[in-house]
């Protein structure tokens, strides 16, 4: 499968030789507001069938403590993609082009939401982050 994504101002682009997997929206208040939304959504790619397309001089990082961060377009600030200890680990699922063909999986962090927001039933709900002995990579 080949998936593409781009930021808001189109600027940067890229190419997925394969399928995203394990896609799930953190409501924690620190993805809040880097996604500046109500949660984030995110999935998982095998960075060996990520490619930047065009415009990768144009991302900025921010990278936490523990080596995993975010990359973000300097013209449009769209939120892109997660990196790993410098390699690409997965990508926002609102700058997917078309139909990734996956659907959120779980939703984290619930026990730190927005007051504001309300959780559709029938996906599985985690006060915190990822249950105990499950593998997101």
């Amino acid at each position: 499968m080949s998936i593409s994504g781009e930021c808001f101002c189109g600027d940067v682009k890229y190419q997925v030789e394969g399928n995203l997997r394990d896609a799930r929206s953190c409501h924690c208040s620190r993805c809040r507001k880097a996604f500046s939304a109500q949660a984030s959504a995110y999935a998982v790619v095998e960075p060996k069938e990520f490619k930047w397309v065009s415009g990768k001089e144009l991302l900025t990082s921010y990278v936490g403590e523990h080596g995993f961060g975010l990359q973000f377009c300097k013209i449009c600030g769209s939120t892109i993609c997660g990196i790993l200890n410098g390699e690409v680990h997965g990508v926002t699922l609102g700058c997917v082009n078309g139909d990734p063909e996956i659907e959120l999986g779980r939703h984290i962090y619930v026990g730190s939401k927005a007051s504001w927001e309300q959780i559709p039933d029938g996906v599985p709900q985690y006060l915190e982050g990822e249950p105990e002995g499950w593998s997101n990579a």
